[in-house]
């Protein structure tokens, strides 16, 4: 059998040209709402050393990352799985400055698997991230700025789950240390909200772990707008109030009070105190979001204050990322660009009728000798033609102008 060289590895797909263009143009309008809010663009290398690469991650993250060995020096390079490690770099060890900044950036990843059963392992992720400053105006300027990119795209219906990083951790140093590998399994049942794993797990776990881990599955619910969260009420009822779990309480209580909301109206939030994806990663308020059509999380975000330790500078650190080519699959199709057919030749007078054509704006296709036109992106509704010695357009099927 002849091998079927155009085949591509699963999870992996060309991008023809009409997805290529949405896609492209929802890149260029969310950078430029980004700069908007005072982000700058940074462009960090498709590959590191993987050391650096996964630097405050977790292991999670180091099983979505393909490995490789550097032929010039030996060590393990990794391919980004994500970005915000390596933008956390950039603002701790090379822009290195006081006060708050702003990074915005767009670019492909690679992950070893598909997130999901319809996702590709080669998204293409943009977000935005802000540095230096602990606060919730922070959280929310960031919240406000995935809004905004999902009304770029025309998504004006969207869910925003809330979680917090920080109360998992709290409830196990209750009850002294419990091994990594447990504390993954732990982890995966919550996310699943697998309520009889979660007890086989508990029986070989203290005593006083039982009831509050019971409860972060159940402890889920939307937030009403003007009235406080039932679901933070109830929380605070089930669950142990050691210092770290009421902060974590209380700071997701200021974010849903705050009068913001009011300002999206098509956005319906939520708190899900199990959906704890990134829990090596993020330490704070994280948010996940999900909109119609898509049976994942179109954006996830949160805080993530740690990362920068490990390249020498600790900075309070928030921002978001969001798959960029799934959210211009969910874009409406757009008709053909309306196009001038023109034809090959090397007279003066044709080339800078196109040239000037072209400098206005239009789209000018000039037909090569013998070929027909097979267009995807543009139909050609017009014509170039020579009318008593001058080059002038020509509507198909209708007069010379």
């Amino acid at each position: 059998m002849p091998t079927m060289r155009w085949l591509l590895p699963e999870s992996i797909a060309d991008v023809l040209p009409s997805e290529a263009r949405r896609i492209e143009e929802l890149r260029r309008r969310l950078l430029d709402l980004y700069r908007s809010y005072g982000y700058e663009l940074v462009m960090p290398p498709l590959i590191e050393h993987l050391d650096s690469l996964l630097t405050g991650s977790g292991r999670d993250l180091g099983l979505r990352t393909f490995q490789l060995v550097d032929q010039l020096s030996g060590r393990t390079l990794g391919v980004r799985a994500d970005m915000t490690p390596q933008v956390a770099r950039i603002d701790a060890h090379l822009l290195n400055r006081e006060g708050v900044a702003r990074l915005c950036y767009a670019g492909s990843v690679l992950h070893t698997r598909a997130q999901g059963l319809l996702a590709t392992r080669e998204p293409i992720h943009a977000g935005a991230e802000l540095y230096g400053h602990a606060g919730i105006e922070a959280d929310l300027e960031v919240i406000d700025l995935l809004v905004r990119s999902l009304g770029a795209a025309g998504i004006e219906r969207v869910r925003i789950d809330l979680c917090h990083a920080a109360i998992v951790p709290a409830l196990l140093a209750l009850e002294g240390p419990i091994e990594e590998s447990e504390i993954d399994a732990l982890y995966a049942l919550l996310q699943g909200k697998d309520a009889p794993g979660l007890d086989d797990w508990l029986a070989g776990a203290p005593a006083g772990l039982h009831a509050p881990l019971r409860a972060l599955l159940q402890l889920h619910g939307r937030v009403r707008a003007g009235e406080p969260p039932a679901v933070l009420a109830r929380a605070r009822t089930l669950l142990p109030q050691a210092q770290p779990v009421a902060a974590a309480l209380e700071q997701l209580e200021r974010l849903c009070a705050s009068p913001l909301w009011a300002r999206w109206p098509g956005v319906e939030p939520s708190i899900d105190l199990a959906d704890l994806r990134g829990y090596r990663y993020h330490s704070g308020i994280a948010f996940a979001a999900y909109v119609e059509g898509l049976p994942y999380a179109i954006a996830r975000g949160g805080r993530y204050d740690n990362v920068g330790r490990a390249f020498g500078r600790a900075r309070p650190a928030t921002g978001f990322s969001i798959e960029l080519r799934a959210l211009a699959g969910l874009r409406d199709e757009e008709p053909p660009a309306p196009a001038i057919c023109a034809p090959w030749s090397d007279d003066a007078a044709l080339i800078e009728t196109v040239a000037a054509l072209r400098a206005g704006g239009e789209i000018v296709i000039q037909a090569l000798p013998g070929n027909e036109q097979r267009q995807q992106e543009f139909t050609c509704d017009r014509d170039l033609v020579l009318h008593e010695g001058r080059w002038v357009v020509r509507p198909r099927g209708g007069a010379t102008r």
